[in-house]
């Protein structure tokens, strides 16, 4: 056997793992498989809310005003529930009110502009907007506290302010998970009785001065129950 046919098949011996490895990799088509859009980029079909406070604009529906304040919490509801998926989309955050967030497992009070349910927290808190509140868990107009709160200080360089950030939201049996830019924020397991474990998804603009969230790409991922 010749050095140089011994050293190609050295080489190919020592490269198979990594060729196996890299095989592995999931490439973005396959991360998007089973996912469905809900959110056409057009018009708000299979959602319901005040369209005055929510339109579509630039393929993203975006809700509030920079103009004027905002008299109370809005949202915009999926005509859908859901119980166990993953959910992908983007967001961001403009004006002087720092706070909206996307509803899951939720639902509509009666009579009432508000939603319970769980929340994926986005924006700042405290007089100099020290405390990030992106990616936490929120129990909106139920518990109303928050259920899980990241370190601002880890995740202040993983969230692009005025900026689209990316949030992932997986829900399977009581364990609820968070993502936001690739950094995981919440594991969260509900042990509380009674919580629903299904429920409509919503887009909040949360009261208060001016402010406009954006939202886009919105896709779901139902999985089996967990």
């Amino acid at each position: 056997m010749s050095m140089r046919f011994l050293f190609t098949a050295v080489l190919i011996v020592l490269a198979s793992p990594l060729l196996q490895a890299q095989e592995k990799i999931p490439r973005d088509k396959s991360e998007e498989k089973g996912f469905v859009s809900i959110f056409d980029g057009k018009t708000l079909a299979g959602w319901e809310g005040s369209e005055e406070i929510f339109r579509v604009r630039r393929r993203a529906i975006v809700a509030g005003s920079l103009e004027n304040p905002i008299d109370h919490n809005e949202f915009l509801c999926t005509t859908k529930k859901y119980a166990d998926f993953e959910l992908r989309l983007e967001a961001r955050l403009l004006g002087a009110g720092r706070n909206a967030g996307i509803q899951f497992r939720s639902e509509r009070i009666p009579d009432h502009h508000e939603v319970k349910g769980f929340q994926c927290d986005m924006g700042e808190q405290g007089a100099e907007r020290e405390k990030l509140i992106w990616g936490a868990l929120y129990d909106e107009s139920r518990r109303r506290r928050f259920l899980v709160e990241p370190d601002s200080q880890q995740l202040r360089p993983h969230v692009k302010v005025d900026g689209w950030n990316k949030f992932v939201i997986r829900c399977q049996g009581p364990r609820i998970q968070i993502w936001v830019n690739g950094l995981a924020t919440v594991d969260y397991t509900e042990k509380e009785e009674g919580i629903a474990g299904s429920g409509i998804i919503g887009l909040q603009i949360h009261g208060g001065p001016p402010a406009e969230a954006s939202y886009r790409k919105i896709r779901i991922k139902e999985l089996p129950g967990g």
